[in-house]
């Protein structure tokens, strides 16, 4: 799987692997079942609910890196 950047849209990642929700849940991201999360990408998400998005890729990332270990 690809990495994971700011500047994906959240609906697109879950797509991918719709595990990844439990991770952005994890980091403060409740808003993955709104119609927003289809259009809005990962930074823009994160700082409109006050979370550092550099953070929250960093724990997808890992999340992702610990799926194909």
């Amino acid at each position: 799987m690809q990495k994971i950047t700011k500047d994906m849209i959240i609906g697109d990642i879950l797509r991918m692997d719709p595990e990844m929700a439990g991770v952005l849940v994890a980091g403060g991201m409740h808003c993955i079942g709104c119609p927003s999360a289809q259009m809005e990408t990962i930074e823009e998400a994160a700082l409109v609910h006050g979370i550092e998005p550099d953070l929250l890729v960093a724990r997808v990332n890992a999340f992702v890196e610990s799926k194909q270990a």
